[in-house]
């Protein structure tokens, strides 16, 4: 039996009199999936007591979205949803999203109301395929926002950041120093254990992470969760965050996707930049992964998301596999990849 994964990047939906128009132009790309992941970057909750008072403090230009918004991810069929992500928060708002999502039977993980519901993992079924989803967020604010034992917060997975000096730095002022990034050890390790536990519940298993910086450079610590996942026994690792596109590694025979860019995008801020977008369209036969098929998406004037096609696919695709060369991904400008 032969089944269809659908797989995008970052989704907010905001001030749409009909929720629904956000997909109307993806709608049968969408159409053929046994299931259909995104990441949800955005709230789901109603306006807070204070509508003068940003919804986020340290965050002052953004606004959550209303709770109906979700019926555009209904319309497109969406199944399940990373919620681990900078946006989600504060935690009451955060669980009200949740309920949100709960009442239109849309699955979710990456956060929760205490660190072990934080970490669960979204399980669904398709004819005897078992697809298993786990999110996290290295994007994140340092205080109040991961879960704890007793609180609720998102699946943080973190980084640290060092500096090292420019060997020239003492003759010429001012060059830019090297930065290094590298995971918090002991949440990368509650990662690892959180994939090795799910592999022996599922056949699929996709690893969502928000992480990065916005632009071609992947920071040395998505490498290595990426890998980690990948050891532990992920299937494919789906980065989301910088809302650029960034390069594909094939990792001991699997695809760890860096950045898919922007898929739906309302937040105002956002408007008219970062466009471009991957929706993955990932083939599993026999309950295994065997390929992944990279469609190029790209939002217009009317903010309104469409398929490339014709030479402005072929040109993102193009785009994708230079930005993977690096990883010794190269042979991806045909937009496909094969799982061995």
């Amino acid at each position: 039996m032969s089944q269809i994964l659908m797989l995008a990047g970052d989704v907010n939906l905001q001030e749409r009199a009909d929720p629904a128009s956000a997909f109307t132009h993806v709608l049968d790309l969408l159409a053929p999936a046994d299931v259909r992941f995104v990441n949800l970057e955005g709230v789901l909750c109603g306006p807070g007591s204070d509508p003068q008072a940003p919804d986020i403090a340290h965050k002052p230009n953004w606004r959550h979205s209303a709770p109906e918004m979700v019926k555009g991810l209904v319309a497109a069929g969406i199944d399940a949803v990373s919620v681990a992500n900078n946006v989600t928060f504060p935690p009451p708002a955060m669980l009200e999203g949740l309920a949100t999502l709960d009442s239109a039977g849309i699955a979710h993980c990456g956060a929760g109301t205490d660190l072990h519901d934080a970490h669960k993992p979204v399980v669904l079924e398709r004819d005897g395929t078992r697809f298993g989803f786990l999110a996290y967020t290295s994007i994140c604010w340092p205080f109040g926002m991961a879960a704890g034992i007793h609180t609720a917060g998102v699946a943080s997975l973190r980084a640290s950041t060092s500096y090292v000096p420019d060997l020239r730095s003492a003759e010429v002022p001012g060059r830019a120093p090297r930065v290094l990034t590298e995971p918090i050890p002991h949440e990368l390790a509650t990662m690892v254990r959180d994939v090795e536990a799910l592999r022996a519940r599922c056949d699929v298993l996709v690893l969502s992470c928000h992480w990065g910086v916005a632009g071609d450079a992947v920071c040395d610590y998505q490498q290595a969760i990426g890998r980690a996942a990948v050891d532990a026994g992920a299937d494919l690792v789906m980065g989301h965050g910088p809302h650029t596109l960034q390069g594909v590694e094939l990792y001991r025979g699997r695809p760890i996707f860096y950045s898919l860019g922007n898929f739906v995008f309302d937040w105002p801020a956002m408007a008219g930049r970062h466009l471009d977008g991957l929706v993955l369209r990932c083939h599993v036969d026999d309950r295994r992964l065997r390929g992944v098929e990279l469609h190029p998406v790209r939002r217009g004037q009317d903010n309104d998301v469409r398929p490339l096609t014709g030479d402005e696919a072929t040109a993102v695709l193009a785009r994708v596999a230079a930005l993977s060369a690096p990883f010794g991904s190269s042979a991806l400008a045909d937009g496909l990849v094969t799982i061995g």
